[in-house]
């Protein structure tokens, strides 16, 4: 029999990273974390096109038990994110745990031996008493359906998989999308591209970015006092508090909240851009929050520039030449960039076939019932498996209130199992339709549900049109569930033939 390891966690981003923490503070070591690309780090390491950074200040961006004084800027730079990934799993000693290059197809649950088969693409196999898989909400690129796209004879890049030696300047070029990612791009793209048509099916709110150097002596503060860093990171975060959840998930009670967020990106609109007919084009016609906003100084003005044309009719197809829109015009272009974001409800929950007992699929379950993971975690007939990017699991804006939630959920989880000597796990269905129907009430009073959100095209909303990315509560409430939930909501049993 091939060996079985205490875990298997699929992916190495910082979710996966926090879950191996975990597992090795309740006395886990044997772990095994697979990682198809060839480093950690996740969002982090795929994405570096130019002009990436992280879209909320900095101080809110890390894990809460391992802050970092060092980031350069508010808003820090991807590459910064990457070098703070390293550091934790050097810190934390869980890069040995890492198989990079290691794609995995598949997970089934073995019933009689208790233990997960992990498929590899090159057919071997990986097994695990627990499978957590940690593949981000945001892994999966989603490609445009647009005809003719295939027969551009110019560069075509996506942000994803960008590439540096697409030659950029004093070259047309196209960018399809203007979502948070292209928000960052486009400023970058207009300082070296002799033009720049930005196609925009959907405006975006943005608001100011309150971003500079984080000068010496502060960094200094933070690495010596870092009771300093925590008062900085504690304001961020009631900050973004206030703008998700109170103006977002709490709007129908609190709609002064909303008003807030929305009055500051229209004035930021109307201080960037004097010309009505292009502040026009930009002014979203949904309610604030729809979408994900985002932050940004140079967006707007770069669109006021002479060699930059923001396009809002619809594209009919493209050619080898360029971008036609169905008013018949035409852009001859050179490059052509998709900032197109990612499939979430196709492609992703999860990220790979998951079945466990009775042969249910996961993802198919998911699509032929409703979306939902019990405290946005577990999920009935998965025995010992955790989906850390699942249905009302994501809390707040920062993802790593997200992962430290969850890691508190495994640590009472596990640390249940350990004091009553069981070797599975398996939450019930009553507790799973309970937590279902808690999530869809508290949806009610949100801007999905109470506002007006037809015309947002957001990715919050699955195929059913539910909204069941985003946890409807605070993030402390959401916390303190994940450490005081009934132990009764699982059941615990000792496995036939332990692993």
């Amino acid at each position: 029999m091939s060996h079985v390891h205490d875990a298997v966690i699929v992916g190495a981003g910082f979710g996966g990273m926090g879950a191996a923490i975990q597992l090795r503070r309740m006395g886990y070591d044997d772990l095994v974390v697979l990682e198809r690309e060839d480093d950690l780090g996740g969002t982090w390491h795929v994405n570096r096109y130019p002009g990436l950074a992280v879209d909320i200040p900095s101080s809110t961006y890390s894990y809460s038990f391992e802050p970092n004084p060092h980031w350069s800027r508010l808003f820090a730079p991807g590459a910064e994110l990457k070098a703070y990934a390293s550091h934790v799993a050097d810190k934390y000693d869980i890069r040995r745990h890492m198989r990079f290059g290691a794609v995995a197809t598949g997970a089934r649950w073995d019933e009689e031996a208790s233990v997960w088969v992990v498929t590899m693409v090159d057919g071997t196999e990986v097994r695990g008493r627990f499978l957590l898989t940690a593949t981000g909400f945001l892994s999966q690129p989603k490609m445009p359906d647009i005809a003719g796209i295939d027969g551009f004879a110019g560069e075509v890049v996506h942000t994803t998989a960008w590439r540096d030696d697409v030659e950029l300047r004093g070259r047309r070029v196209g960018i399809i999308g203007t979502g948070a990612t292209a928000v960052q791009l486009i400023p970058k793209l207009a300082k070296v591209a002799e033009h720049l048509t930005v196609y925009q099916r959907t405006p975006i709110y943005v608001s100011p970015k309150i971003d500079g150097k984080v000068p010496g002596p502060v960094r200094a503060a933070f690495a010596k006092v870092p009771l300093t860093q925590r008062a900085t990171r504690l304001v961020g975060t009631s900050i973004l508090e206030v703008m998700m959840v109170a103006g977002v998930l709490h709007y129908r009670n609190l709609p002064w909240a909303n008003a807030i967020g929305k009055a500051a990106c229209e004035r930021h609109l109307r201080r960037q851009v004097k010309d009505p007919e292009l502040r026009a084009k930009l002014t979203p016609d949904y309610d604030f929050g729809c979408k994900r906003p985002t932050f940004s100084n140079t967006y707007y003005p770069t669109l006021t520039r002479p060699h930059v044309d923001l396009e809002t009719t619809t594209i009919d197809h493209v050619d080898a030449a360029g971008i036609v829109t169905t008013d018949g015009r035409r852009a001859d272009l050179d490059v052509l960039v998709l900032a197109t974001g990612f499939n979430l409800w196709d492609a992703n929950f999860p990220a790979i076939q998951v079945v466990g007992r009775e042969g249910r699929d996961l993802g198919q379950w998911w699509r032929d019932n409703r979306f939902c993971a019990y405290e946005g975690i577990s999920v009935p007939k998965f025995p010992n498996f955790l989906s850390l990017n699942s249905p009302y699991s994501y809390s707040g804006l920062s993802y790593f209130t997200t992962i430290e939630t969850q890691m508190a959920h495994m640590e009472r989880l596990i640390g249940a199992m350990q004091a009553e000597g069981a070797d599975v796990f398996e939450v019930t269905e009553e507790a799973n339709q309970d937590f279902l129907d808690r999530m869809t009430a508290l949806l009610g009073n949100s801007v999905f549900n109470a506002g007006s959100c037809a015309t947002a095209r957001s990715y919050y909303f699955n195929q059913h049109g539910e909204a069941v990315l985003l946890r409807p509560t605070s993030t402390i409430s959401a916390h303190r569930e994940a450490a005081r939930f009934p132990l009764d909501d699982y059941e615990l049993r000792r496995a036939p033939v332990p692993a």
